[in-house]
């Protein structure tokens, strides 16, 4: 781990420890163009270069998982031209952004039920998917058309299904059967979750993964966010005594 620290700008503080996974609900793109006097299309945007900026800070420093909050299942019921923007700015930081990603030895993932969304873009998150499935280094979920109460609900039928097939008894349900039946099954729960914009909601992200997760909220609105701010959450990471339930 020592090998880590010159990384941070602020090493004494951090105390060598590092989130294995960090989640993060990316919020205050529409408030920070607004405050600017600019369209919310332009924060979106920006807020599409911080994500590029963190992703590289965080495989910079050893982050091994990295999950962002992109477009929830309740996202659809803002107005059309919005989410119409948002899922061409998608399919656009796909395109524009992945080769470099792919070079630094980023790992793709794509959280939520995304076969969904609007053509091409399943084509395009697969074919992006398929193309880092082996790289080794950081491992980024972007969640998309994603709710956690919907995940539940299709690990649930997904039981069922096995239930009603045989494949295993109703007294074989445990909460490693309901892990193993989420959309993150392969990825291990966050140790922090970030929050940017200063609210204190979790939103339907991760509320079964986010158990024993330490949660951070800062006043920074997203497209503010950088690695200082990065390094302050991991700070206060440290200064937290993870008790898991005991």
């Amino acid at each position: 781990m020592k090998d880590l620290l010159p990384k941070f700008k602020n090493t004494e503080s951090v105390k060598k420890i590092l989130p294995v996974h960090i989640a993060v609900i990316m919020d205050g793109n529409r408030r920070w163009a607004q405050n600017k006097n600019f369209p919310a299309m332009f924060g979106h945007r920006e807020g599409v270069q911080a994500l590029k900026k963190i992703t590289r800070y965080a495989s910079d420093i050893g982050i091994k998982y990295l999950t962002v909050y992109a477009f929830s299942t309740e996202n659809w019921n803002r107005k059309k031209d919005e989410v119409d923007f948002l899922m061409y700015l998608i399919q656009e930081a796909i395109q524009n952004e992945f080769e470099e990603m792919h070079q630094n030895n980023v790992k793709l993932n794509v959280l939520g039920f995304y076969e969904d969304l609007p053509k091409p873009l399943p084509k395009v998150l697969n074919d992006a998917v398929n193309k880092t499935k082996n790289n080794s280094g950081l491992n980024l979920q972007v969640a998309i058309n994603y709710g956690s109460r919907a995940e539940i609900v299709h690990a649930v039928k997904e039981i069922g299904k096995k239930i009603l097939s045989n494949e295993i008894k109703v007294e074989d349900i445990d909460a490693e059967l309901i892990s193993a039946n989420l959309l993150t099954k392969n990825i291990p729960d966050p140790d922090l979750l970030i929050r940017t914009g200063g609210e204190q909601r979790i939103s339907n992200y991760l509320l079964w993964q986010c158990a024993y997760t330490e949660f951070y909220s800062t006043e920074a609105l997203w497209p503010a966010f950088d690695s200082n701010e990065l390094d302050k959450a991991i700070e206060e990471f440290n200064r937290r005594h993870r008790r898991f339930g005991i």
